[in-house]
């Protein structure tokens, strides 16, 4: 057993389910903000094992409407869940409401401040936790993600739309064994061009998530829907990392570019190669440049 039991934060009425790993248990604390709708269970572990080995203590849940957590039963416009990116207003929560929920995690793991790394959405919602709660932040990794200031109809200028239609003829699921078939189609759509895909792996992740997972796409449309009321990126003082494959079959690279260029002093990695997710190949190299930053932060703060 990797990580510990299951536990649960409360953020008001949301129940929010979070476990630890097992090693580097003393070290620096390192929450992990997973993406659209997917449970705590797509993390690799084998990156999460990276992270220990340089140092960090790792922690993650699953955001409302994912995985073990609340589900919000407030009905949608939509079950599209890129219509919702769109809408003028919040289905059944802010964007703030999520970013307080990473907190709520946070005071249960009994963290008085954290490391973030965020993907995907997970980056988007990491962006906000920081700009929110800058105290009870460390630094900030923002990986495969949006930039947070983008909403409604701009947020389309970094999405590829082609991969958004084979997204969309991905057949809905019913059966435990549909559910597997759709996961492992959304894990092959996100995988990295110039890494093999390992499938045994990601069935692995997306066995442990079946029944939690990426069926449910009016929880997406919560998710991605969900209203930011806060201050832009160009606000954003912690010390960031933002991280984007070239070959990201979802978002463009000049996501990246432009949630670089807002926060001041932000360091940009670009990995070749990698598409919108995090390829075994590459867990040591992002463990270490997330070390970096750690300590480019530590020796920032002993400098003041």
């Amino acid at each position: 057993m990797s990580w510990t039991e299951r536990r649960f934060a409360h953020n008001g009425a949301v129940d929010l389910a979070y476990d630890r790993f097992r090693e580097g248990a003393d070290g620096e604390p390192l929450l992990l903000v997973m993406g659209l709708a997917v449970s705590r269970h797509w993390w690799p572990e084998g990156l999460c094992a990276a992270w220990a080995a340089a140092g960090f203590a790792v922690a993650r849940y699953d955001q409302r409407d994912s995985g073990n957590s609340t589900r919000m039963q407030a009905q949608t416009s939509s079950g599209n869940p890129f219509a919702a990116i769109a809408a003028r207003r919040s289905a059944a929560y802010t964007a703030e409401d999520l970013a307080d929920d990473a907190i709520a995690v946070m005071d249960g793991l009994g963290w008085e401040s954290a490391h973030l790394f965020g993907h995907s959405l997970g980056g988007v919602v990491a962006q906000r936790i920081a700009l929110r709660h800058p105290d009870r932040v460390r630094t900030l990794t923002s990986s495969a993600a949006l930039p947070s200031d983008v909403g409604g109809l701009g947020a389309f200028r970094y999405l590829r739309l082609g991969t958004l239609a084979r997204f969309a003829r991905i057949k809905p699921a019913e059966s435990r064994e549909e559910r597997i078939a759709m996961g492992l189609a959304v894990a092959r759509l996100c995988a990295s061009p110039g890494y093999p895909f390992d499938e045994v792996e990601a069935l692995e992740r997306i066995s442990a998530d079946v029944d939690t997972g990426i069926a449910d796409p009016k929880a997406q449309s919560r998710q991605i829907g969900a209203k930011w009321h806060g201050p832009s990126l160009a606000e954003l003082r912690v010390p960031t990392l933002v991280l984007h494959g070239t070959d990201d079959p979802l978002l463009k690279p000049s996501a990246a570019h432009a949630t670089a260029a807002a926060v001041p002093g932000a360091r940009l990695v670009l990995q070749p190669g990698v598409g919108h997710d995090i390829p075994r190949e590459r867990h040591a190299a992002v463990a270490a440049e997330v070390r970096a930053l750690a300590d480019r932060a530590s020796r920032s703060e002993d400098h003041r």
